[in-house]
């Protein structure tokens, strides 16, 4: 099978195009239309060599937008020749970018063969991909490329192991923006965020308090003033515990377990850390405070709310919360679950209109909060 078999599936003009168009542009055009047709999955194996040779000849040419159109047309597809893919990720960067970021064909060792002769778009384009294994982070780090590091910083799939974290922090704790892209991972290991702490812009610190759970001390230390004009909301921190028994065990310690607290939290739907919360008061296990706190009678959360100590005027709002939200069924995307709050909230509010108007305010505020940040995400 010869490359003239291949022509079944390309046109005449495509061909001419590809190899004596008038000007680069109408060249890469057809190149690119070449390259798509030869991506196609029902292509025979004697084809796909035949297409070989096309694409080789592709990346050869001496006009580097013909070769960006292979680059950019082929970045994502599972049928680029290996080596092709190579020779384009050590091209110039309008070429190398586009497969460097997004090829799954390239491998480790293909990675570090670029890293070796890579200046920071190349670094950047390897730190971003889907997937960056240990030593690929770690051969960027080595680099001291500061940019190149938080990219891959800020990349959920830059996996970074203990070493890695600290050679970062020892080379880049002073580098606000390198310390800062660490906020922005969906997880952090609870050492790590706690000696992000000292390291990051106010701003990023808001970022970090409202999507990491800190360590129970630690977030306490904070909403105490630990550090200046850094504020964190404790309500949504009892959301994100990884233990909310040790959380709410240190809240305590440091009487901050209040009543508005834990009604607070249960209008935010936080309804876990709420049952901790009576479990701790009412010193009795969690789960005897779980199977009191969802009783579908009138007895169980009575007995429990009794025994906790807390006000009995708030009681009738934490019967008409979980009455609520009971009846409800929590999203799992963020705008879901802003929505899920503000209908808990209101229903809550409605049903009973005792509340202490402090925590109304408080509740409004955030609903307010959450609706800011999805408009700014969106």
């Amino acid at each position: 099978m010869s490359v003239v078999a291949l022509r079944n599936r390309l046109t005449q003009d495509d061909i001419r195009r590809l190899i004596k168009g008038e000007n680069d542009e109408v060249r890469a055009m057809a190149a690119r239309k070449v390259c798509r047709r030869m991506d196609s999955p029902s292509l025979t194996q004697a084809e796909r060599e035949a297409a070989r040779t096309v694409l080789e000849l592709i990346a050869s040419d001496a006009a580097e937008l013909v070769r960006r159109a292979l680059s950019v047309t082929l970045r994502q597809s599972p049928n680029l020749p290996r080596d092709i893919a190579v020779r384009l990720a050590m091209d110039v960067d309008t070429v190398a970018l586009p497969v460097i970021a997004e090829s799954p064909i390239l491998e480790d060792e293909d990675l570090l063969a670029v890293l070796a002769e890579a200046g920071t778009s190349k670094r950047c384009a390897v730190a971003s991909r889907a997937d960056v294994s240990e030593p690929v982070v770690h051969r960027i780090l080595d680099s001291g490329d500061a940019v190149a590091i938080g990219a891959a910083a800020g990349n959920d799939g830059a996996r970074f192991d203990a070493d890695a974290y600290q050679r970062a922090f020892a080379d880049f704790c002073e580098n606000a923006e390198v310390m800062d892209a660490f906020v922005a991972r969906s997880h952090l290991p609870l050492d790590i965020t706690e000696r992000l702490i000292s390291h990051i812009s106010d701003t990023a610190m808001q970022r970090l308090v409202t999507h990491h759970a800190l360590p129970p001390q630690l977030a306490v230390e904070i909403a105490e003033g630990m550090r200046e004009r850094a504020t964190i909301d404790l309500v949504d921190q009892a959301g994100l515990a990884h233990d909310p028994m040790h959380f709410v065990q240190q809240l305590r310690m440091n009487a901050r377990l209040t009543p508005s607290l834990i009604l607070r939290a249960l209008l935010r739907g936080h309804v876990a850390f709420v049952e901790h919360a009576f479990a701790e008061l009412a010193g009795v296990s969690h789960s005897k405070a779980w199977l009191l706190v969802h009783d579908a009678g009138p007895l169980g959360l009575r007995a429990i709310y009794d025994r906790t100590g807390m006000p009995p005027r708030l009681y009738p709002a934490v019967r008409a919360a979980l009455d609520v939200l009971h009846g409800m069924q929590m999203p799992q995307d963020e705008a879901g679950r802003a929505q899920f709050r503000r209908r808990l909230a209101e229903r809550a509010i409605t049903r009973f209109q005792g509340l202490p108007e402090a925590d109304v305010d408080y509740i409004l505020s955030r609903i307010d909060s959450d609706e800011a940040e999805l408009a700014r995400a969106s």
